[in-house]
């Protein structure tokens, strides 16, 4: 009688690993995701580095002020433009302690995760949602100071204005991309459009801070 003998069905590398677990991804998809990452990065490394000098400076002429009542920060251009009304105010320490400490340790979060973007970093989606929630976070406390600045100090702060730009951008690049990789759910037509019109969002978000302020003081900007 004549034997058969059936070779053992082989599994793909990919098909699956060890353990019966999901095989890693690609390498051509690692590459991929990695480089899409790279210009969020970037993002995240310059307005971390915006943010973070914006809050060392406040930090620094606080310290000057609490030295010396009488000290005057650079950035007190006219009654408007006045860092020290700021700076003196009980919204600037809305904690409990100066708000730019808060700043110098979140941006500087801000340029770790970014920098690790730009050398290929891959993160879960428990990493994301997290970062996201502390960008929201940051935007709506933003978002306080704004008012407060506007509408109750009746003064501005320039250092001020580049955290709040920076965070506003941080904000709505990271959102986007936790929606575009689907960690956030959203409908396709809501990826596509943040696929190509991300700056949207950070564009109108500032032009009404921007309309805000200069509704506020019309008089004086046209004076």
């Amino acid at each position: 009688m004549r034997r058969t003998t059936e070779l053992p069905h082989r599994v793909p590398p990919q098909a699956a690993g060890p353990s019966g677990a999901a095989a890693a991804p690609p390498p051509e998809a690692v590459a991929r995701e990695q480089r899409s990452g790279r210009p969020l990065g970037l993002l995240l490394v310059l307005t971390g580095a915006a943010g973070l000098l914006a809050a060392w400076v406040i930090t620094l002429d606080k310290l000057k002020l609490m030295a010396n009542p009488d000290f005057v920060p650079g950035c007190s251009l006219n009654p408007v433009v006045a860092c020290g009304n700021i700076m003196k105010s009980e919204q600037a320490a809305a904690f409990g302690f100066p708000n730019p400490l808060l700043g110098l340790v979140a941006y500087a979060v801000v340029i770790c995760v970014g920098a690790g973007l730009i050398g290929g970093a891959r993160h879960p989606r428990w990493y994301w949602l997290t970062f996201n929630a502390g960008t929201a976070f940051g935007v709506a406390f933003c978002g306080w100071l704004q008012f407060q600045s506007l509408y109750r100090i009746n003064s501005l702060c320039l250092w001020c204005c580049l955290a709040w730009a920076a965070t506003t951008l941080m904000f709505w690049y990271v959102t986007a991309h936790n929606v575009r990789s689907g960690f956030l759910p959203a409908p396709r037509a809501l990826r596509t459009f943040l696929g190509e019109f991300t700056w949207v969002l950070p564009f109108a978000h500032l032009g009404g801070v921007g309309m805000l302020i200069l509704t506020r003081w019309w008089d004086f900007w046209t004076g």
